[in-house]
This record gives C-alpha cells, sequence and structure tokens, in this order.
C-alpha cells in the first residue's frame, strides 16, 4: 500500500460477496483499503470477469480474481487475471509507469 500511496493510486476491492463477508475478510487478512460489494453481480458483469459454473444443471457464476488500473480519466490502462492478480507488483509497475500530467 505504501509504494501505491507514493503513485498517488486510490485502491478499492470489489468481491460478489456480501458486505458483512467482506469487513469479515478484510479484518481476517488486515485488508486497510475499502472492500465493496457487488452482490448483484452488475459490475463484474460490466467488466466481463463472471465466470460460469455449471452444478446439478444450475449455472452459478463467480468473479474471476481480476486487477484492473483505471487511469483518473476513467481508461483502464492495465489488467490482470487469475491468481497472478493477487500479487500487487505489476499493478504497481503499472501505477508507476502512467503520465501524470496536469489534472
Amino acid at each position: 500500500m505504501a509504494k501505491l500511496k507514493k503513485t498517488n493510486t486510490v485502491v478499492w476491492g470489489i468481491s460478489i460477496d456480501s458486505p458483512a463477508a467482506n469487513h469479515a475478510f478484510a479484518k481476517q487478512i488486515g485488508v486497510t483499503f475499502p472492500l465493496l460489494s457487488d452482490m448483484n453481480k452488475t459490475v463484474m458483469e460490466r467488466y466481463g470477469i463472471l465466470q460460469p459454473n455449471k452444478m446439478d444443471g444450475m449455472t452459478f457464476h463467480w468473479a474471476l480474481r481480476t486487477t484492473i488500473l483505471v487511469d483518473k480519466h476513467g481508461i483502464i490502462r492495465h489488467i490482470q487475471y487469475g491468481n497472478t492478480a493477487i500479487n500487487p507488483n505489476s499493478a504497481i509497475a503499472a501505477c508507476v509507469n502512467l503520465p501524470h500530467h496536469g489534472k
């Protein structure tokens, strides 16, 4: 977080879990940034990271672990999927390499 703070970056986590589950998870692992709840999966669907899982003739969806870097103008500058999205090093590098021109 200190490295990201140096790049003038704001961090959020978004999960399809409930706010209570997010709060418990954040407390358990010591997360210091907000974890937002997307229980209706709107954000996950718009970013194309919902994954279908069929079981017993029913389809369930889960969100693929993803790091998305959006600049201050709303332009997506970096996307990382899967288990490697847990490691923040590439996101930090992408933040450092973002052009920081004016406002």
